[in-house]
């Protein structure tokens, strides 16, 4: 580990510039006083795009000629009471200050890799813009991480450093100076990595250009949430995904909006209601099994004060918890999907009719096919595969390969499209419907059964919470669902008469 270098992360400069903050109660989504969010045209790549120096400090700009509402940027809060809040121009204060760590302090330069393994702290806001002002590439993990996937990480990436819990300190680099330049950097130049989730074989490094920030900034982009510079936005996603990047960071401050944080240490749903009722959060963004949760608790009342917009992705979402939602919050539950390697995809726009257990239409620049295995489009309501044309033009937002694995990134073309690997339908109007994983699907005597499918409907009986659903070999029929002896196949859930939770085998022998 001679190559690595480890360094304390940025607690200094947070702790020298402001500490902890009570926020003001009367921060209730006040409007905003004329500017808009900046766009650029759907079907024009700039040049040159910075998401600090061209987002960030814009709203930095026009909080300087009050032409943006007293909101902060960040509003961060946990369990005990603590609370942070910076305005736009404390963030490009601090984020400069980052950015001058890194390069004076620590020695990194532009392309090199920093792993980023933080909790749900204010750090890692400073960090990943510190890392975009100086064309650092940041790669983003799941505080989950054991020893042995952040061996694997560090190994394969060649990170030249790592910020992470373990090296927090206060007096580190308080001194930091705000004055830094941000890089002029091209459109198409790296700016993050993430690591896949890995379904089958050891995560892939999926690489993205500065576009993937610059594709939120196209009017097609912005119709999908319609994020206002007045709401606070509220994304509960681990800040090792793509999710978080997008709806922590990119979209709400895209639209100049507030960033909601709790830093949420443990997953637990009553804190996420206590949240929802608390504080003026306008928009949510998470996993369809937080809303499920939330659903499962059996509160008497889910009719928060200030909520507009709620929108799930990251799985599937079931009709029946879609409709629950609607009826007991008042607030319609829109689906959004995507993956590492594009971000959101396709998704429910607002005031758009939704059709149930539908994930959306295709989010332009990106046009969204379902192809088979040579990469012929396949008529409406046919089984295939999800695929993002790549040919003549590969779309902003797309990722730019696998970083040194030429032969997966090859693999992932197939004819003119980048395939998914997951498998959908579409109907004649766009609207998409998702099955599972290719390399999930169980074939049974020829039969082809989408394990999405089957889990959905076991959550359909009241006594289910979750479910999980996997192959085993079989000798005749190829594959069958698993056998109860397998651990692998379980339901959980309440019990038949709701009476404690219970763990057991949902599906008979065969």
């Amino acid at each position: 580990m001679q190559w690595l270098m480890r360094f304390r992360v940025l607690w200094g400069i947070h702790k020298s510039c402001h500490g902890f903050l009570p926020a003001p109660r009367y921060l209730r989504c006040q409007p905003l006083s004329g500017a808009e969010a900046p766009r650029w045209n759907d079907h024009y790549t700039p040049e040159e795009f910075n998401f600090a120096s061209d987002i960030l400090d814009y709203w930095t700009q026009m909080e300087k000629e009050g032409k943006r509402g007293p909101n902060p940027a960040l509003w961060w809060v946990n369990n005990q009471g603590d609370e942070v809040k910076w305005s736009f121009r404390e963030m490009t204060d601090l984020t400069r200050r980052a950015a001058n760590v890194f390069t004076q302090t620590c020695g990194l330069q532009q392309g090199d890799h920093l792993a980023l393994i933080l909790p749900r702290v204010p750090e890692w806001w400073l960090v990943t813009v510190g890392c975009i002002r100086t064309g650092i590439v940041f790669m983003p993990g799941t505080t989950l991480l054991k020893a042995k996937d952040i061996l694997y990480r560090l190994q394969v990436s060649k990170a030249k450093g790592i910020v992470t819990t373990d090296t927090l300190a206060p007096e580190v680099d308080s001194s930091a100076s705000p004055d830094h330049t941000c890089i002029k950097s091209k459109t198409m130049d790296p700016m993050v990595i993430f690591f896949t989730s890995g379904t089958t074989g050891l995560p892939k490094m999926a690489k993205h250009s500065h576009g993937l920030a610059l594709r939120s900034c196209f009017p097609a982009c912005r119709k999908l949430l319609q994020v206002k510079a007045s709401d606070v936005f509220w994304c509960i996603s681990d800040p090792g995904w793509i999710l978080a990047l997008v709806g922590s960071l990119i979209e709400p401050w895209t639209a100049g909006s507030t960033v909601f944080v709790h830093h949420l240490p443990q997953f637990d749903p009553n804190v996420i209601v206590q949240m929802l009722f608390k504080y003026p959060i306008t928009q949510c963004l998470a996993a369809p099994s937080v809303f499920r949760m939330i659903l499962q608790q059996n509160l008497t009342s889910l009719r928060f004060p200030t909520l507009e917009h709620s929108c799930a992705g990251g799985e599937a979402l079931l009709p029946k918890d879609q409709e629950q939602w609607r009826r007991q919050t008042g607030v319609l539950l829109h689906q959004v999907y995507g993956q590492s390697e594009t971000g959101i995809t396709c998704g429910n726009l607002r005031g758009v009719t939704i059709k149930p257990g539908s994930m959306g239409k295709a989010i332009p620049p990106f046009d969204v096919q379902i192809i088979d295995d040579k990469g012929s489009v396949l008529p409406p309501n046919t089984e295939g595969n999800i695929g993002i044309r790549i040919k003549p033009t590969r779309p902003i937002g797309l990722f730019m390969y696998y970083q040194n694995d030429p032969v997966r990134t090859a693999e992932a073309e197939c004819g003119d499209f980048y395939s998914t690997g997951d498998r959908a339908t579409m109907d004649a109007e766009g609207h998409i419907w998702y099955l599972g994983r290719g390399d999930d699907v169980i074939n049974a005597s020829g039969y082809r059964i989408g394990p999405t499918e089957v889990e959905n409907a076991l959550a359909e009986h009241p006594a289910v919470a979750e479910s999980a659903v996997v192959s085993s070999p079989d000798p005749i029929r190829g594959e069958v669902r698993k056998r109860t002896r397998g651990s692998s196949c379980l339901c959980v859930g309440t019990g038949e008469a709701g009476a404690g939770e219970t763990s057991r085998p949902c599906l008979p022998r065969t």
